[in-house]
């Protein structure tokens, strides 16, 4: 199954693995929606979603960017109206936008908490909320979300509940959605790295970390096996990285790493 003509929706697409998982489906001819906050360029982090556009225009896919607050209720109400106008409809959702912050309860401002619930938590329901009624009439319709698997184990709770309880609430979004709408035919899946991935978001927390880590590449590429799978047939998942491409055939994973033959951190939540 190719992902040519299909119309994507990413949140969070101006860098890291949202860019990625768009040129990797602009290959294919896709029409992509770039949803994210970043239109003018950052000083200390690449991309906007402008620059992103262009990048998917020249890979052979057609790009519509859409500055976007995925906490804004209206907002995101208003960004999916206009990509149905624009492109036609919606067969897929990607949930990547995500706020981190790896602090202690005492260390963790209340503004931070409420950053990460409502861009995580808030933002992924809200967005999965606008798109359904349009994925629904899709052929193979499939929302996937940046989200670990569900463990109840408190050493994933104990360095930082805030961040861990944010994650968390996505993947709880993806199990209810799931069964809700399975019966529509609309795959909701979770997909998160088995390693960590040297994105912008890792660097800001130490740059020491980007060389243990795999490329976004790696998620791209899962996120396509993923997204052209039949969506009835796949769906309710917490899906692996590596797992997903090993199941797809692919057996040498040594060039997805950021640093050829040095060592991989595992992620969090694995």
């Amino acid at each position: 199954m190719s992902l040519n003509g299909k119309t994507i929706f990413i949140t969070g697409a101006s860098r890291g693995i949202g860019e990625a998982i768009a040129l990797r489906a602009a290959r294919d001819g896709a029409n992509i929606v770039v949803a994210a906050k970043t239109v003018a360029p950052h000083p200390k982090l690449p991309g906007t979603i402008h620059s992103v556009a262009q990048a998917i225009e020249k890979a052979g896919g057609h790009a519509l960017p859409l500055q976007l607050d995925i906490r804004d209720e209206n907002a995101v109400q208003a960004a999916v109206a206009a990509a149905v106008s624009h492109f036609g409809g919606i067969d897929i959702l990607v949930n990547n936008a995500s706020a981190i912050s790896l602090t202690g309860t005492l260390e963790t401002p209340a503004k931070k908490f409420d950053l990460m619930l409502d861009v995580n938590v808030r933002g992924t329901f809200l967005c999965s909320q606008a798109c359904l009624p349009h994925l629904k009439r899709a052929a193979n319709p499939h929302i996937l979300t940046l989200s670990p698997p569900l463990n109840l184990d408190p050493k994933w709770f104990g360095p930082h509940v805030a961040y861990t309880i944010a994650k968390y609430g996505m993947s709880m979004c993806v199990l209810g959605m799931a069964e809700e709408f399975r019966a529509d035919g609309v795959a909701v899946n979770a997909l998160w790295p088995r390693t960590l991935i040297a994105t912008s978001a890792i660097n800001a927390i130490d740059p020491r970390l980007m060389g243990m880590g795999r490329t976004p590449q790696i998620m791209a590429d899962a996120a396509y096996a993923i997204l052209t799978k039949d969506s009835r047939a796949y769906t309710g998942n917490f899906a692996i990285d590596d797992e997903v491409l090993q199941a797809a055939g692919v057996t040498d994973l040594s060039g997805y790493a950021l640093t050829p033959g040095g060592s991989l951190q595992p992620d969090l939540f694995l």
